[in-house]
C-alpha cells in the first residue's frame, strides 16, 4: 500500500465518522504514522488544519440535512457533537454566515466544502538531506509536559514550555545533570526533544532531553528509554537561534520523502529532535522511527 492509499484510507475513516467521535489515533494508524505526524502532514499538504477540515465537513453535511430533511436543529447539534442549540448555531454561523434557523429558506447562500481526496504528486524543488540509521537505541532523561492540540492555535504548549525552560532554569538543570556545562554559542552539546505517548485525541508528551550520563540522575527528572529501532534522519544546517524554525521546516517536508519510499512510520516509538554545533553554526535533525 503506497503513501497516497494510506492517506486516502485515513480520510475515508474520518468521512465515515463525521457524525461520531473521531479517533485521531485510528486515523493516524491508517496513514501508518503517529497522530502528531499525521496532523502535520495533513496541514502541510492541504494548507488547513485537520480539525478545521473536520469542522467544515461536518457543517457542510449539516447544511445539506437542514435543506433536505425535517430534522430538528437540536438533534442536528447533538449528531455533530454539540451539547446545546446555541453552541451549534454559533459554529454554524461562523462557517456559513447565517444561523441554521435560516438555512431552510429558499435562495439562502451556504458554503460547501468537498471531501478531500489525495491524487496529487508532491514534487520538491529543493533537495532533502537524510540518512538511514539501523539498530539505534538510547536512554534519555529530562522533563516532559502533556501537549494538547488547540484548533485555532495549534500546539502552543510546546512554544510556551520551551520559552519557560529558559526563564526558569530548567534547561541548565538538565545540562548540569548531563554534564554538558553552561549553555551558550560555544556549547558542544545541546539539548534535544522527544515526542511520544500519542493518544487518540491528538495529545502527546513533549520532553526536553539529554542523554543519560553514567552518574545518577536526580529523581526530579524523568527517564525515557528509546528501544533499538531503524530511523530515517532528516538534517539541515542552520544559524544560531534558528534551530526551532529550522526543525519546523524539516517536519513540513517529511511527507515528500514518505511518498517516494516503501518505508512506513513505526508506531509506539518516540520521535526525536536533535541539534548539534558545527564549525559553521548548527545542524538540526529530526529522527523518525521506520519499518
Amino acid at each position: 500500500m503506497d503513501w497516497l492509499e494510506r492517506m486516502n484510507g485515513a480520510i475515508a475513516y474520518i468521512e465515515d465518522n463525521l457524525d461520531k467521535d473521531i479517533d485521531f489515533e485510528e486515523a493516524a494508524k491508517k496513514a501508518c504514522c503517529s497522530v502528531y505526524h499525521f496532523q502535520r502532514m495533513f496541514s502541510f499538504i492541504t494548507d488547513i488544519a485537520l480539525s478545521e477540515y473536520i469542522r467544515r465537513r461536518r457543517f457542510t453535511l449539516a447544511a445539506l440535512e437542514l435543506q433536505n430533511t425535517e430534522i430538528r436543529i437540536i438533534d442536528l447539534a447533538l449528531k455533530y457533537g454539540y451539547d446545546t442549540n446555541e453552541s451549534f448555531s454559533r459554529a454554524f454561523q461562523k462557517i456559513h454566515g447565517v444561523l441554521p434557523s435560516l438555512a431552510r429558506n429558499k435562495g439562502i447562500h451556504l458554503k460547501a466544502y468537498p471531501r478531500i481526496s489525495f491524487h496529487m504528486t508532491i514534487k520538491g524543488d529543493v533537495e532533502m538531506d537524510y540518512r538511514i540509521e539501523e539498530g539505534i537505541s538510547c536512554k534519555l532523561f529530562g522533563k516532559s509536559i502533556e501537549v494538547a492540540y488547540d484548533e485555532d492555535k495549534g500546539y502552543i504548549d510546546i512554544n510556551d514550555f520551551v520559552v519557560q525552560s529558559w526563564q526558569n532554569g530548567l534547561r541548565q538543570r538538565i545540562r548540569d545533570a548531563a554534564g554538558y556545562g553552561p549553555e551558550g554559542p560555544q556549547s558542544e552539546k545541546l539539548l534535544g526533544t522527544a515526542l511520544y505517548g500519542f493518544k487518540s485525541d491528538g495529545s502527546f508528551k513533549f520532553m526536553l532531553t539529554a542523554e543519560c550520563p553514567e552518574t545518577p540522575i536526580p529523581e526530579t527528572f524523568e527517564i525515557l528509554e528509546i528501544p533499538k529501532s531503524s530511523w530515517v534522519v532528516f538534517s539541515t544546517s542552520c544559524g544560531e537561534d534558528e534551530e526551532l524554525d529550522t526543525i519546523s521546516k524539516i517536519w513540513n517536508r517529511i511527507p515528500e520523502w514518505f511518498q517516494e519510499v516503501s518505508y512506513e512510520h513505526k508506531p509506539d516509538v518516540p520521535e526525536l529532535e536533535r541539534c548539534y554545533r558545527t564549525d559553521n553554526g548548527y545542524l538540526a535533525e529530526v529522527w523518525i522511527p521506520i519499518i
